[in-house]
């Protein structure tokens, strides 16, 4: 496995740590949010040496008495026996590119009547924005939409865009949110997630906007590599414009 390839795996198995403990069972590693005790998703431990089927049903017993889903992500060049193991447990498995961007990234051009902003912390509509972001990339992702932001996850929200470790982008148009994303930061490393646009305005260079403004902001913060993982060739070609190059694979297993 070569360095870049590292490094995202790394900040893969410490990123979650802000929000969440660890329960480790046998070479995989469960992540278990600290305020309500609800498993999240499982993934390799870093020198965990090979998962088997066996590994990975005993972690969704784990998962499954928690009430969570049964839900494993991974670096397939750090784990590679991952695959046939979560496939051979009964899991359908997604492998999605791994891209990283080359220098500083493209900027993305709105159409007319669009705009982006980047959340800050202290801006007066964070409660309202904040919840855009979420709706508009459930609606993405064909997920139900998340409620309003509770006061304490608000006052995260607050502390972490201030401290630099989360970023937010919101892109309106002329019937309101349209197109959101977001960024995760540990040291040097920020991974773009959760990047999408509501299916009537696909093709208009919307998301691109979104992944060249947290890029860019990522890059003026000091970021060494930026990455992110695309659901599909269409979506790498779009990351692709942007600067993005392909340097791996990361595997997404779940029980539908």
């Amino acid at each position: 496995m070569d360095a870049v390839l590292r490094r995202i795996d790394a900040f893969c198995d410490q990123v979650p740590r802000r929000w969440a403990s660890t329960v480790d069972v046998g070479p995989l590693r469960l992540f278990t949010m600290d305020s309500s005790g609800r498993a999240f998703y499982a993934r390799p431990a870093p020198g965990g040496g090979p998962v088997t089927p066996a590994d990975v049903v005993r972690v969704c017993a784990r998962q499954r008495k928690l009430d969570a889903p049964e839900e494993f992500e991974w670096v397939l060049a750090a784990a590679p026996s991952m695959v046939e193991a979560t496939r051979s447990a009964g899991l359908d498995v997604h492998v999605c590119p791994l891209l990283v961007l080359d220098g500083d990234p493209v900027p993305g051009v709105l159409p007319p009547g669009y705009s982006a902003r980047l959340l800050g912390p202290a801006d007066g509509d964070l409660p309202s924005t904040a919840h855009a972001v979420r709706a508009v990339t459930a609606a993405a992702f064909g997920v139900p939409s998340p409620g309003a932001l509770t006061g304490s996850e608000l006052a995260t929200l607050r502390a972490d865009l201030a401290a630099g470790t989360v970023g937010r982008v919101l892109v309106t148009g002329p019937g309101g949110p349209i197109a959101a994303g977001s960024a995760h930061r540990s040291g040097a490393v920020v991974e773009l997630v959760g990047i999408g646009t509501a299916a009537a305005a696909r093709g208009r260079g919307l998301g691109a906007a979104v992944t060249a403004l947290l890029a860019a902001a990522a890059r003026d913060a000091g970021a060494e590599l930026v990455f992110l993982a695309a659901g599909d060739d269409a979506a790498t070609r779009v990351y692709e414009r942007v600067g993005f190059r392909r340097v791996g694979e990361c595997g997404i297993a779940n029980r539908q």
